[in-house]
């Protein structure tokens, strides 16, 4: 079972984080994807339960977006 986003977030590396931070809502790279994998989060495959029309690319969910948000804007996070 995946581990929530504030336990793995600091498992990645710096240069993942920032990625993440400027492609927040993106498709997820196979490499960021599995840096995010092998930190204890999930990647969703399924990008309509992602909110997108097709079923393409991998996709962080919906809080977890939500949470990188949060911290790009320097707020604290929703839990």
């Amino acid at each position: 079972m995946p581990t929530s986003i504030e336990a793995w977030w600091p498992r990645l590396s710096q240069e993942t984080r920032d990625w993440l931070v400027a492609h927040n809502g993106d498709e997820v790279t196979p490499t960021v994807m599995a840096e995010i994998n092998r930190a204890g989060g999930l990647v969703s495959t399924d990008a309509w339960g992602a909110g997108h029309d097709t079923p393409q690319g991998a996709y962080l969910p919906d809080d977890v977006v939500d949470w990188i948000e949060a911290v790009a804007n320097g707020e604290v996070p929703p839990r």
